[in-house]
């Protein structure tokens, strides 16, 4: 403190901070980079541990003897699918009737925004089936879900099987505290939305749905199973929810845990566990676990039916069955054994789980890294912003010395309103016209272009993202002669500023997409200035600009998960991820399409400006 508060000692720090400002950033980002991968290295995380008392170790036998029946029954359930077209909606509420639970339907119909060319569907209807069982023991409070969603085609009828399965077993037992409900919904993550918006008397997509006419106490937990296989084997856990929310972490330690008891292969991010920390492909392995959970979570969408029920406080987790070439196979039997077991341990809940963390990254399903580990390597980052800003503000804040010889009277004019507002207005009116006009335009352009409606949202989003780029001209218009040496700094200023309190609000909502835009963004808003070469930089801006951003990933998305792709199916699944990211916010609130048009592109575009100012 009393370097700060004596003058002299701060105008001395000031200057060294300025004086070394470039070294000093370049090692900041050095720096975050070599933490940011440091973390994937076993002896800087965490082993996983549970910390709810409740679901701690017991004697309890997990049991489940009906799993040649489940897949009888989930081969029953195919067969009736395929003779309906769709869901059996009549065989479903027999079936669960007769195991003795309260049932009930759901009808829903969503029309999309543009058709989603990836499922080809554009009027959604169907209908979910979701049965009850009664806690014996209990008020009726609360509630467990198992869902499985009716998948097209052949895809999840073993699912369905051995839920219904559990649902005769679990009708079987007196110790159950909480209700059960058991849920198959249709359309996967449209369907999911109606029950749960349904549930929980909300609507915030504007889907059509009938109300619910039974109900259970409020949801502590949810499980979702898919299973396409009468054997697996293993099983692979899915965290990743709406907008990047992670369920509790004692969530996924009851899943390992149960796993390490039973002895069944588990997985995340379809990798399996590695012991050999200490070698190269080891820690190789680890990190690419880790980056396939950052860049999961930094897309924002839903990878599973678990995804919807994050943003009502609900822990849930969806666990796959992966049917590989691997020697061990388990049957339905041993996966219906660890599913009573979870259930049972999420049954002597006394309240929600919120002991362990809910903001976290996994290098693999024993260890992980807290946000008190990961959060250095943006507070680095962030620094390079600060100390441009204040580099900057003492530029702006020494006055200028006035050379008598210099030809005419000339006052140094310090920057005109309208040379730091101007900027701001036009990049964020271009922020809306991305926001805004791919969806509503779609129609002229199927009527004036041989393109679909989908092909016209995406060709109309990169229409309005490349048109920004003349941004600089437009603006110098409206500025008639008032760019001077001061504006661009100031300009500058703001929206260094601006970038760092944007990243710093996304890094704290979801880590991995503040963290991937800092990467690409803060080198952009450290450097740029309109004294350095125009071309070379211009294609720097690009390169680093929140559409390639987004082009990089999804190729080394493809690489993580060893499905590498040639450039022109790169380019095609690229196109695919923008219409699906505008699908996503329309149909589920994904805030990762507004944020981007809306905050990031503007944001962008400032430094853009910055580059050609005059």
């Amino acid at each position: 403190m009393g370097l700060l508060s004596d003058p002299n000692r701060r105008l001395a720090l000031i200057g060294l901070l300025t004086r070394l400002n470039a070294p000093i950033c370049v090692v900041c980002y050095m720096a975050a980079v070599a933490w940011f991968m440091g973390l994937a290295f076993e002896p800087f995380t965490l082993r996983t541990y549970m910390s709810e008392n409740a679901m701690g170790s017991t004697m309890v036998e997990e049991r489940f003897p009906a799993g040649e029946r489940a897949l009888v029954t989930g081969r029953e359930f195919g067969a009736h699918k395929r003779k309906a077209g769709g869901m059996p909606v009549d065989w479903l509420l027999k079936t669960m009737q007769a195991r003795g639970l309260e049932v009930y339907s759901q009808s829903f119909s969503r029309t999309l925004p543009f058709p989603d060319e990836n499922k080809e569907r554009y009027m959604v209807k169907g209908t979910n089936v979701y049965g009850i069982l009664r806690a014996p023991r209990a008020p009726r409070t609360e509630a467990l879900v198992l869902s499985a969603p009716c998948s097209p085609g052949e895809g999840n009828n073993q699912a369905v099987g051995l839920l219904l399965g559990l649902a005769q077993y679990f009708r079987s037992q007196a110790f159950w505290a909480k209700d059960i409900i058991f849920l198959v919904n249709e359309h996967d993550l449209i369907g999911m939305q109606a029950w749960l918006e349904g549930y929980h008397h909300t609507n915030s997509t504007g889907m059509k749905w009938t109300p619910l006419q039974g109900r259970a106490g409020s949801i502590q937990a949810a499980l979702c199973l898919e299973l396409s296989s009468d054997v697996v084997t293993s099983l692979d856990v899915v965290l990743e929810g709406l907008n990047g929310q992670l369920p509790n972490l004692d969530l996924t330690n009851l899943f390992y845990a149960f796993c390490q008891k039973i002895g069944v292969g588990c997985t995340i991010q379809g990798k399996l566990q590695r012991n050999d920390w200490d070698s190269v492909s080891g820690y190789s392995h680890a990190a690419q676990t880790m980056m396939l959970m950052v860049m999961k979570q930094a897309s924002g969408r839903p990878w599973g039916d678990h995804g919807l029920f994050l943003r009502y406080h609900i822990e849930a987790a969806t666990i796959k069955g992966v049917n590989s070439f691997r020697q061990y196979k388990m049957d339905a039997t041993t996966v219906g054994r660890l599913l009573e077991g979870m259930f049972r341990k999420l049954n002597n809940l006394l309240e929600r789980l919120h002991q362990s963390y809910f903001f976290y990254l996994m290098p693999s399903l024993s260890h992980f890294v807290s946000i008190g580990y990961y959060m250095p390597a943006f507070g680095l980052l962030a620094v390079i912003l600060l100390l441009r800003a204040l580099d900057l503000w003492v530029q702006l804040s020494t006055p200028s010395q006035q050379k008598e010889d210099d030809v005419g009277d000339l006052e140094q004019s310090g920057p005109g309103v309208l040379s730091v507002l101007t900027p701001l207005v036009i990049s964020h009116v271009t922020g809306v016209a991305l926001y805004v006009l791919p969806v509503r335009f779609q129609e002229v352009a199927v009527e004036h272009f041989p393109v679909s409606e989908t092909e016209a949202v995406v060709l109309t989003a990169i229409a309005v993202y490349t048109a920004g780029l003349a941004l600089p001209h437009n603006t110098h218009r409206f500025l008639a002669g008032e760019g001077t040496e001061q504006g661009w700094r100031v300009l500058k200023l703001v929206a260094l500023l601006y970038l760092a309190v944007l990243l710093g609000c996304t890094a704290v909502i979801n880590f991995s997409l503040g963290f991937i835009l800092a990467v690409n963004l803060v080198p952009v808003a450290a450097f740029v200035t309109p004294h350095v070469p125009k071309a070379l930089s211009a294609f720097v801006l690009v390169v680093l600009s929140p559409a390639f951003t987004l082009l990089f990933s999804v190729f080394v998305f493809q690489e993580l998960t060893e499905a590498p792709l040639s450039f022109q199916d790169g380019w095609l699944l690229y196109l695919s991820v923008i219409s699906q990211g505008i699908l996503d916010h329309s149909l589920y609130g994904s805030l990762v399409y507004p944020l981007i048009s809306l905050l990031v592109y503007p944001c962008w575009l400032l430094f853009w400006n910055i580059l050609f100012w005059k």
